[in-house]
């Protein structure tokens, strides 16, 4: 499983893992899932984004509740 769409970069966003080095946080699409927001909702809502961006976005919220450190490329 990769993460190539998850970056880091303190540049954006005060360094918070964000999506293709884009200015919306694993967080904020982890948090949208949480309050009953559907992947459809989400990507109507942010146009640019790619069901696999949600995907990644899940994957990496859960690698980090496991306490797992995750390499990540510069956006």
């Amino acid at each position: 499983m990769g993460l190539d769409r998850i970056t880091r970069n303190p540049e954006v966003m005060g360094g918070k893992p964000c999506v293709r080095g884009m200015r919306v946080t694993v967080g904020a699409i982890v948090g949208l899932l949480a309050s009953g927001r559907t992947n459809s909702e989400i990507l109507a809502a942010y146009p640019y984004l790619e069901e696999e961006d949600i995907r990644q976005a899940l994957a990496y919220a859960a690698w980090r509740v496991e306490e797992i450190e995750v390499p990540l490329p510069a956006a």
